[in-house]
């Protein structure tokens, strides 16, 4: 028995493992097959979707909820442009320089949130949010509301020139990729059962040791960094940002990719959730007026009748098929026996 549960987690593992291959090799491939500017685009926006997406499960997975998840993401943005624009420093040096400014101020402003729990965190992450984009609006040193402009395009490297939208594609995929890696990693090493523990039952978990403040900062700091780095990213992408672009509607967005795809799956859940928010509202567009309504009524149908998210619908429906396939089985097996 133990060796076939061994021979059925091998097959798992290796079956999962081809899986993970096989789509990074499609993902690979799609600029080759792809010839749209405007697809390639859009692919680019929902790869940005799935890291943010990410960063809101890794606050998740310790008991936590933000409504503050566009602030990172705009520290990394508005210190990347401001560093090229105004220190004519390179890309490939703006983007390390955003990301540890990033993690320093989500040390420093976490120091303080961390400290409370449920509705209070909740509450001063949104107060985060808004101080970040009222801050950038209001210093005429950041562009005002204005935003800024002219943000230069990445440098040429290894003889690559960001022109066009593949080279952008590229990239986005390749750290995309790595911090799926890292983040895979954090929740399988001990401090992702840490944190899994803190959600199940804080109280708990403090009475076997566990510093409570000190693992949920870890994973603000953790959520904050890759927010830094598509930050970066996308204003030298879009070359031009704006502080509405990291209101209150973009944490919110942030918030539905996971709920959308799923919120028990920290990696998975925020990918599907991200690409179904970035391609169906586009594929839904008969006007500008009536595309978020549309889009509105369909994350109310899943929210309300399917709170597990597209995968749980799916995977729970993979199990029930899998169940009553067990059950057939076992039934014919009986009437065989019988009949013998």
């Amino acid at each position: 028995m133990v060796k076939h549960l061994t021979k059925a987690r091998e097959k798992g593992g290796r079956s999962k493992h081809s899986l993970i291959g096989v789509a990074i090799v499609v993902l690979i491939l799609i600029p080759f097959v792809i010839e749209s500017p405007y697809t390639i685009h859009l692919f680019i926006m929902a790869f940005v979707a799935v890291i943010l997406g990410m960063t809101f499960t890794m606050l998740f997975s310790s008991g936590q909820i933000s409504l503050g998840g566009a602030a990172p993401f705009a520290i990394g943005a508005y210190a990347s442009a401001l560093l090229t624009l105004n220190f004519k420093i390179s890309f490939w040096l703006a983007l390390p320089a955003a990301t540890i400014i990033t993690g320093i101020l989500a040390l420093g402003i976490g120091w303080v949130l961390c400290r409370h729990a449920g509705a209070a965190f909740v509450v001063l992450t949104m107060v985060f949010g808004l101080v970040i984009v009222q801050t950038v609006g209001q210093v005429e040193e950041f562009g005002g509301w204005g935003g800024l402009t002219s943000i230069p395009r990445p440098d040429t490297i290894a003889n690559i020139e960001f022109v066009g939208k593949t080279p952008y594609y590229y990239l986005i995929l390749f750290v995309l990729l790595i911090v799926i890696l890292i983040y895979n990693a954090f929740y399988t090493s001990r401090f992702g059962r840490i944190l899994r523990a803190i959600k199940l039952s804080p109280h708990l978990a403090q009475s076997l040791g566990i510093n409570l403040f000190r693992y949920r900062l870890m994973a603000f700091v953790v959520a904050a960094i890759p927010a830094g780095i598509v930050g970066s990213f996308y204003a030298h992408y879009a070359r031009a940002i704006v502080p509405d672009t990291f209101g209150g509607w973009a944490s919110i967005r942030i918030q539905l990719y996971p709920v959308l795809g799923g919120l028990d799956y920290y990696i998975l859940g925020p990918a599907v959730g991200a690409i179904i928010m970035t391609f169906v509202p586009e594929y839904l567009r008969i006007t500008k007026e009536v595309e978020p309504i549309i889009t509105g009524l369909l994350l109310l149908l899943i929210i309300v009748f399917f709170p597990g998210g597209v995968l749980g619908v799916i995977f729970r429906s993979g199990r029930a098929m899998s169940l009553s396939g067990g059950i057939n089985k076992t039934r014919s097996w009986l009437i065989k026996k019988i009949s013998g």
